[in-house]
């Protein structure tokens, strides 16, 4: 199987509810076709290199897949029908993508992922729990305006000096 990248450009007229079909089609189609989705972003909204159907802006999307000429096939139909993509591109990644490789890393990615997610709970409703300020202490402050009066001082002398 081969390892493919797209990414679509969607008209920025379009709210997030005229938008959202046209990405639920992509993810819809993809199994359909015996395809793999890797990864799905939405890049949001981003200023065109070139005006496209009197537009400057565009929606940009980008969908990481494995699949066969067949799925590319079906998706750039897709998207040459539906009036709300203004532009496509795809480009092939891999010729012969490790399907159970990427599998296991996607795996990693998303445990990963929910670790960070409990860790930055956890230390969040610790610091709720503690009633901890994020506010620098009293002492850091201090610190902190020493430094700079040590430096402001340093770059005062060294203007003296020249």
């Amino acid at each position: 199987m081969r390892r493919y990248e797209t990414v679509l450009i969607v008209n920025p007229d379009l709210g997030e509810e005229q938008r959202q079909p046209v990405f639920d089609r992509i993810r819809e189609l993809i199994p359909q076709k015996g395809g793999l989705l890797v990864e799905f972003e939405a890049w949001g909204m981003r200023k065109l290199a070139y005006e496209i159907q009197k537009k400057l802006r565009g929606y940009y999307a980008r969908v990481d897949y494995c699949g066969s000429g067949e799925l590319v096939s079906e998706m750039e139909r897709q998207f040459r029908i539906d009036d709300r993509v203004m532009k496509y591109m795809t480009v092939l990644l891999d010729s012969q993508a490790d399907m159970e490789r990427i599998q296991e890393e996607m795996a990693q990615k998303a445990k990963a992922k929910s670790q960070a997610a409990e860790q930055t709970e956890q230390s969040a409703s610790s610091a709720a729990v503690a009633g901890t300020a994020t506010a620098p202490t009293v002492a850091e402050k201090s610190t902190v305006e020493t430094s700079e009066t040590e430096i402001t001082d340093e770059a005062t002398d060294e203007k003296e000096e020249s």
